[in-house]
């Protein structure tokens, strides 16, 4: 059994631990990383898997983001991940049940961009499931290498304006 809790209620230290071990201590590194630098995870789009004895099982974060439009508005937005779940793990549906559980609170929770979701991540996986597709993407560009392809959004009010996503610091730590 597998109980889902708001990621608050779990030590930092602990989250850190299972992203170093799902994505290698060099994850900083990434573009990701660079997107949402100087924010803090969204509260109320975080959360954690635990198991029956409490070990933590997974983890997802959802950070402020924004797209600044090459034209001048910015666009407030959501950037779901990383989505971590324990190595040995992996493939049991504790990542589809951590994404399942973002998407029904950023349905009703009220946070400001979530009505326009984002992430990178792999197109056929995240479409399948979950509705994200490149479609509305294809113009926005992102500070740190990336593959266009794996830029992914979904929502209604997902911008298909260019422009360059980043933190979103009026949200900054």
């Amino acid at each position: 059994m597998t109980i889902l809790v708001p990621l608050a209620d779990i030590a930092a230290d602990r989250v850190e631990d299972l992203l170093d071990r799902a994505f290698g201590p060099e994850r900083h590194l990434r573009t990701a990383y660079r997107i949402r630098s100087g924010t803090e995870a969204i509260p109320e789009l975080s959360f954690a898997a635990l198991g029956q004895d409490g070990d933590l099982l997974g983890t997802i974060q959802c950070w402020p983001v924004v797209l600044h439009c090459d034209g001048g508005e910015q666009v407030p937005m959501v950037m779901v991940g990383p989505v971590a779940v324990e190595p040995a793990l992996q493939r049991g549906g504790i990542g589809r049940l951590l994404m399942e559980c973002v998407l029904e609170a950023a349905s009703v929770r009220g946070v400001e961009g979530s009505d326009a979701l984002m992430l990178i991540g792999d197109p056929e996986y995240y479409e399948r499931f979950f509705g994200f597709t490149a479609n509305h993407t294809g113009l926005w560009r992102l500070p740190g290498p990336y593959e266009q392809r794996r830029l992914l959004a979904r929502g209604t009010a997902v911008p298909t304006c260019a422009g360059l996503v980043g933190p979103r610091l009026d949200q900054a730590a």
